[in-house]
């Protein structure tokens, strides 16, 4: 297991982050069941084992199975007896809670309320990473951050993230951090697999000009990557795919992926799915990766792929089938780069 920099923190956090969206979830919890519905004693073993593998970092939310993900993760560290100090753990906000109008958002008033909450529900004093999961038309982006700058002065949470915002908001939101000497975002939590790159065209040149951890979410697109769907998949879908269809994927793009990871993992004698996260793993941009698993073996075979070093040669061909069509202004600003970035002859011709 390697361990990267938190965006431009001083804190490290493992290449693979245990998801917990499986866990709390029973069969009257809608969506929820469809997921997952771990108890704590299986939340218990698939804990227990990620941290054996060397992962330090723990993913969470209030909204997952309405806080009974975040109850399971909290009893199981208490349990396991994990030291605090060893553990960097996340949970998010912003996600419906309840009927009434204040039950959700990234308001001041929900944010106070929440942290609160998931503080007592994962039995912990600080949250490590706080993240706001929605994107507010609502609420003032300059309210949210006082919130989340008041949370960190109070020593309640120590690093602040977002999930699923916008490039142009997420900048806006950093200027007026600076503006205002307050906390800013240092991560942000992004849907990213090989066959939904959308995150490549405004949101991965921002995070990295402006220095911000990428957390990717469902990097197997909600299990159509594990190989149990598409060219060549056996007839077993025990995948939550089957009663579940989210993330929204181009099909033809992905099995048009999962015949080349395939053929690299036959080749390898590995499974689809590491290579698929493997290639996730591989790009500099991408600080961890979030696996959540219904299964020891499930998470075992994920928890594997931190031991594939792809070829130049595999990741070109994974590139090339997962690319994403031109884009403008995308190709504009490729074609324009071009004539001003420096090019040896330059230099020696200026002599």
């Amino acid at each position: 297991m390697k361990y990267k920099q938190l965006g431009r923190t001083g804190l490290y956090v493992s290449e693979l982050c245990l998801g917990t969206m499986t866990m709390g979830g029973n069969a009257d919890a809608g969506m929820w069941a469809s997921i997952g519905a771990l108890g704590q004693n299986e939340g218990n073993r698939l804990i227990a084992h990620a941290l054996a593998a060397g992962v330090n970092f723990i993913d969470t939310a209030d909204i997952y199975s309405f806080g009974q993900s975040e109850r399971v993760v909290g009893h199981a560290l208490r349990e396991l007896g994990v030291p605090r100090s060893e553990i960097v753990l996340a949970t998010k906000t912003a996600g419906v809670m309840g009927p009434k109008p204040n039950d959700q958002g990234a308001s001041r008033g929900h944010i106070m309320d929440s942290v609160q909450k998931s503080l007592e529900r994962l039995q912990v004093d600080h949250i490590d990473l706080y993240q706001i999961h929605a994107s507010d038309p609502v609420t003032l982006v300059e309210e949210t951050l006082r919130a989340l700058d008041d949370l960190t002065r109070q020593g309640l949470v120590r690093y602040v993230g977002v999930s699923n915002w916008r490039a142009g908001k997420i900048g806006k939101a950093l200027g007026m951090s600076a503006a205002l000497h307050a906390t800013r975002f240092e991560t942000l939590q992004a849907y990213y697999s090989i066959a939904g790159r959308d995150v490549e065209r405004e949101l991965v040149p921002l995070i990295v000009e402006e220095q911000m951890g990428l957390l990717v979410w469902s990097p197997l697109a909600g299990g159509l990557l594990s190989g149990k769907f598409g060219p060549g998949a056996p007839a077993d879908h025990d995948s939550r795919r089957s009663t579940f269809d989210f993330p929204p994927v181009d099909l033809d793009r992905a099995w048009q992926c999962v015949s080349v990871m395939r053929a690299i993992a036959d080749a390898r004698c590995v499974s689809v799915a590491q290579i698929a996260l493997a290639w996730l793993l591989a790009k500099p941009h991408v600080t961890s990766v979030i696996i959540g698993a219904r299964r020891v073996e499930q998470l075992e075979d994920n928890l594997s792929a931190v031991d594939i070093v792809l070829s130049d040669h595999e990741l070109a061909r994974l590139d090339a089938v997962g690319a994403l069509p031109p884009h403008y202004p995308g190709w504009m600003i490729e074609h324009q780069d071009a004539s001003r970035l420096p090019r040896p002859f330059m230099a020696a011709a200026t002599k």
